[in-house]
């Protein structure tokens, strides 16, 4: 028989949940042509790999499913349900915009960039759209990093063959002032989840340690990401 567990044993557990916030987002892996396209549009490779994802102020844990089918009767007339293959679902990030509207320039560059393959200038009339060719718009170490907020324990998500694939429109209006936000989907071809290593600062071992140098005193002090760019 099983006892019924008191309220006290639970405290421990109860009071180390993980919480929505504490969590980054790094882009990277970004072709050469692409990198090249997107300097060209005012948006440095310094953008992307540090502010591009500090700017990003709502983020989602990516999610998968198994495929599955069904087999009659292979043993005593019972239905098996077997798996055989992984499927995984579309992101979506939310960004705050920076005054130089680099956030919303790097999105639209890089589904600019996808559409270039004709080599043609939009502009211009006959203009027609081919795709580049996937290795030169996807990237394979774009990374979201969710970490307690004593960045004592990490969980992060490497995304493979990821490339936006929607940016939504933006509303803007005079009846009132607010941050600036814009929303996009990204897909992706499949995610490992892992062990981090880019957040290891305490470790001695990140890749970001000059970035996170700067951040996190802002952070722990109660200001949020936000307040490292105020």
């Amino acid at each position: 028989m099983v006892k019924p567990r008191r309220i006290a044993d639970f405290k421990p557990t109860l009071s180390k949940l993980a919480t929505t916030s504490h969590y980054q987002v790094i882009f990277g892996g970004l072709s050469g042509p692409l990198r090249r396209h997107l300097n060209r549009r005012d948006v440095g490779y310094r953008f992307v790999g540090e502010t591009a994802g500090l700017l990003c102020n709502a983020a989602v844990l990516p999610g998968s499913s198994l495929a599955g089918f069904t087999v009659d009767g292979n043993y005593m007339g019972i239905q098996e349900k077997m798996a055989h293959s992984r499927l995984y679902t579309e992101i979506n990030l939310e960004f705050m915009v920076d005054r130089d509207y680099k956030t919303i320039k790097f999105l639209e560059h890089w589904i600019e960039f996808i559409a270039s393959g004709s080599g043609e200038d939009q502009s211009q009339d006959g203009y027609y759209v081919r795709m580049v060719y996937p290795d030169e718009y996807k990237t394979n170490q774009t990374k979201i990093v969710k970490f307690d907020k004593d960045y004592n324990q990490e969980l992060e998500y490497t995304f493979y063959g990821l490339f936006p694939k929607a940016l939504s429109d933006i509303s803007v209006s005079y009846e009132q002032s607010d941050i600036l936000k814009a929303s996009c989907t990204f897909s992706f071809d499949r995610y490992i989840c892992g062990k981090n290593s880019s957040f290891s600062i305490y470790r001695g071992n990140s890749n970001n340690k000059s970035l996170l140098g700067r951040l996190l005193p802002n952070i722990n002090a109660g200001g949020g990401l936000l307040g490292s760019f105020l």
